[in-house]
């Protein structure tokens, strides 16, 4: 089969395809053949050794995949051959998702949703379980909320706030002046143009708000905060931001994402009811892995993903 492996940290360019010999499953594993990976800035962080999630090279990048199930080891009851299905396989540990074929935990898959393309359903998996364990399962999200969503308009950002109003939150997003009218369609109640306005102007009494940013945004962010809000950051924060939180009585999170079978299904179950559309801005096929990462890195709209 073919892959993306990766024998030193650097730019997009160390992403050459070569081949290797097709994987075998084991005990609770699937054999998926891929139809469209997923790209991640994760993905691309890695490569560059700069978040050393996987050690020193060698080794595969790539978490979210969408493919049909190819092969079934011993103790696998929940999938069977044919099945189409979609996850974030192993994370933080080797998924290598770049390539035709992968090998994953069954309980770490799910039925691919009905009304999502492979491409689609490629794209989900880690934005969509990371907006989902943030504001959900961590956050508590609850209907009547207000929800405080940072870059709207990003690959996380654009799933967070659907899953927002889905749950029957009031929805304030953040996002660049081009890409306002995209935040709007996705049904944001409230978007702010951070590039003309202090968005602690605007977004007040808030009780919970999912920062995917980092550095000092998540200090800022505290100011839009009730007393008794929650704060969802998706990168460390520092010994200042801490304490600001527990000055403004702010419960602070800072969250990993995790694969999760049952916040996949939840993921399906609303793309299926019309309340969740996925975005894909562009594909590559698998041999230009690198410059889907360094697209990535333009911050378009929505995700980008391989096509295999």
């Amino acid at each position: 089969m073919r892959t993306i492996p990766q024998k030193t940290p650097g730019g997009p360019e160390v992403l050459v395809i070569a081949d290797i010999a097709d994987p075998t499953p084991g005990h609770g594993e699937a054999l998926v053949r891929v139809s469209a990976a997923g790209i991640n800035p994760v993905d691309a962080a890695v490569r560059g050794g700069y978040y050393p999630l996987l050690g020193n090279p060698p080794f595969t990048v790539g978490w979210d995949i969408s493919g049909t199930v190819e092969a079934i080891g011993p103790d696998v009851s929940e999938l069977a051959v044919g099945d189409a299905v979609f996850g974030m396989p192993r994370f933080p540990g080797q998924a290598a998702a770049y390539a035709e074929k992968v090998v994953a935990p069954a309980n770490e898959l799910a039925h691919k949703p009905a009304s999502l393309d492979h491409v689609q359903a490629g794209a989900l998996p880690l934005a969509g379980l990371t907006a989902w364990q943030g504001l959900v399962t961590v956050g508590g999200l609850r209907k009547g909320q207000r929800a405080l969503i940072h870059a709207g308009a990003g690959g996380v950002g654009h799933l967070a706030v659907q899953i927002a109003k889905a749950r029957g939150a009031y929805v304030v997003a953040t996002a660049s002046t081009a890409k306002l009218d995209f935040v709007r369609e996705l049904g944001a109640d409230e978007v702010i143009d951070y590039t003309k306005a202090d968005f602690t102007e605007q977004a007040r009494d808030v009780d919970i708000a999912l920062d995917p940013i980092g550095g000092d945004h998540p200090l800022k962010t505290l100011k839009s905060l009730r007393n008794g809000g929650v704060l969802i950051s998706l990168l460390d924060v520092s010994e200042a931001v801490k304490a600001e939180a527990r000055r403004r009585n702010v419960r602070l999170e800072r969250i990993s994402v995790r694969p999760d079978r049952d916040g996949l299904i939840e993921l399906a179950r609303l793309a299926d009811s019309g309340q969740l559309k996925v975005h894909v801005e562009k594909t590559f096929p698998l041999a230009d892995a690198g410059a889907a990462q360094a697209f990535l890195a333009t911050k378009p709209k929505g995700k980008v993903a391989l096509v295999i």
